[in-house]
This record gives structure tokens, sequence and C-alpha cells, in this order.
């Protein structure tokens, strides 16, 4: 069973009598991906920069490992890495001499160590280029081998996807899946790329103005969604519309050679049954599945987003 290696205990933030954060709770596990959604200014950074030590918080605390961040800060962080945004490197050394110059920093870091997280980021066949000629995800990597180095329980990553194009996503998507999984690290990821998040996490933590509003897991909040969009193809059309008119609330629109409307999921048998019972010819019934971004939307407010 998964043990939680972070928790958040009432964690606040007031900054000139303004409250930012309004006493976030959770924990995170490891082996577990964990996503932290929110539109901008909604606080997911003064989060972050408080789990880590380096903005104080005004009430609460986040205990790491057992250990709390507020009353022992050295031992709390030692099981923390992370990168924000884009990893600062040394451009005219390589990959493997930035990894070493590093690793002189963080006390007990093998040789072994090192050529293991080159192996884990995949970087093995470039890692004794400079990083000059790196491209922007080959750097991403890098700074999460570095991230990595001195074998942290908790990885955060501030938007890790951003700039990158969308083989470099679906790189650092596959890594971060394949550190958790083999691992057992807990990765914290800070993202307003949806359908990043949607394939990348297992559990989602959705925060808007200082107040975390849900967390679910990935699974539950895509399937949790009360209304799906059906469209159906079926012979006569006309008729498959009327009856459709009488059992459905909203509006049935014809298009094309399909009828689509919005449900639940509960009520599509019954619609089926129906329109079969009155010798109606269904040839086709799709349901658009909800997606983390409609979910979203449903919980902060289309106009949250700017």
């Amino acid at each position: 069973m998964s043990k939680a290696v972070m928790q958040l205990k009432n964690l606040k933030k007031t900054i000139k009598n303004k409250p930012i954060i309004k006493g976030l709770d959770f924990e995170i596990n490891s082996g577990e991906v964990f996503g932290f959604l929110g539109p901008n200014g909604a606080g997911k950074t003064t989060t972050i920069r408080m789990m880590v030590g380096l903005m104080s918080m005004t009430d609460g605390d986040v205990i790491i490992k057992g250990h709390s961040v507020k009353n022992d800060y050295k031992k709390a962080v030692q099981h923390v890495g992370g990168i924000v945004e884009n990893p600062e490197m040394y451009p005219f050394m390589s990959g493997r001499k930035n990894l070493i110059h590093y690793s002189r920093m963080v006390p007990g870091v093998t040789k072994e160590r090192i050529e293991e997280v080159i192996k884990l980021v995949g970087l093995e066949k470039r890692v004794n280029d400079k990083v000059s000629k790196y491209s922007l995800g080959m750097r991403q990597r890098l700074g999460i081998a570095q991230a990595l180095l001195h074998k942290p329980s908790i990885l955060i990553l501030d938007e890790p996807t951003n700039g990158l194009d969308p083989s470099g996503i679906r790189e650092i998507r596959a890594y971060i899946r394949r550190l958790a999984a083999e691992e057992g690290v807990a990765v914290i990821v800070s993202s307003h790329i949806l359908s990043e998040m949607e394939m990348m996490c297992d559990r989602i933590g959705i925060i808007k103005n200082g107040e975390l509003i849900s967390i679910q897991s990935v699974n539950d909040a895509l399937q949790q969604s009360e209304k799906k969009e059906v469209s159906l193809e079926a012979e006569p059309m006309a008729e498959a519309q009327t009856i459709l008119n009488e059992v459905i609330e909203g509006d049935v629109q014809q298009n094309k050679d399909a009828l689509t409307f919005t449900v639940t999921r509960e009520e599509i048998p019954g619609i089926i049954a129906r329109l079969v019972s009155r010798e109606i010819d269904v040839y086709s019934v799709t349901v658009t599945r909800s997606t983390l971004e409609d979910k979203f939307l449903d919980l902060i407010g289309e106009g949250a987003i700017e």
C-alpha cells in the first residue's frame, strides 16, 4: 500500500493582511504522480515554495518523511529534489561534467549513482556532448537527472513541459511515469497543460483562490462528469429524432448523418432500448467522454482562466 511521503497540514500564507493560501490539507504518496492544477494566481507556486522552505508559512506545516519543514528544515528537505521551469546548466560543459560538478555539492553521491541517473533519464548516448548542443527536452531530462542524484523521495517539477515540442513533452511524460513506477518517487507536477496532466498524473489537486477545491484520481475525474455527449446514427432519422425529443430534456441536433444530444451515462441504455422497441434501426452510438479540461472548467468556472 502507498505511504504518504509528504503531508500538508492546514498550510496558510498571508501577505499584507491578505490571505493567499487558505488552509491546505492533503498528502502525497510514494510512487504516484500528483498533478497540481489551477489558473494563474491560484497559489500553486506559493504553495510549492512553502513545501520546500523557500517561503515562510503563516500557519500550518509541511511534513516530509516525518520531518517538519518548519521545525526541522534540513532533515525535511534532504528528501526533496526539484527543477523549476528550464533547469540552469553550464552550456560549455558536457552533461556528465555538469552532473559531476553538481554531485560535489551533495554529500554521498557516488560515480555509480551518476551513471544510474544518466541511464534512468535515457541520456547515455548524448551525456558526453556539450549541453549547448542539447535540445530543450534533453536539458529537462538532464535537470531531472540532477534533481535525482541524491535519491530523493519526492521530486517537484514546476511546469516540466514548458516550451517543449510535442515529442519532447511525450519524452518527459514517459520519464516522469517511469520514475514513479521504477524508483518509487512521489512526483509533484505543477502545470496548466490540462491534457498533459490527464495522461501523466494519478491524482490531481485543483486549487482556486488559495483553496483546494477538489482532490481525486484522474480516472475518477474523467468518469464523474455527469453529462455525456452522444452521437447516434439511426434510420429512419426523422422518427428517431421525434422519439428522442420525447425522452430527452435538452435539444436533439441533426448533424449530417447523425443525431447528437447530451444525457447522463446511465440514461443511454434506456434510450437505445426505446428506439429499438419502436423499430428504429440503430447503426452506431458514439459517446464522447469528459476530459480533464471539462472537469477542471466545471470546478473553477470558465471565467477563472485568463
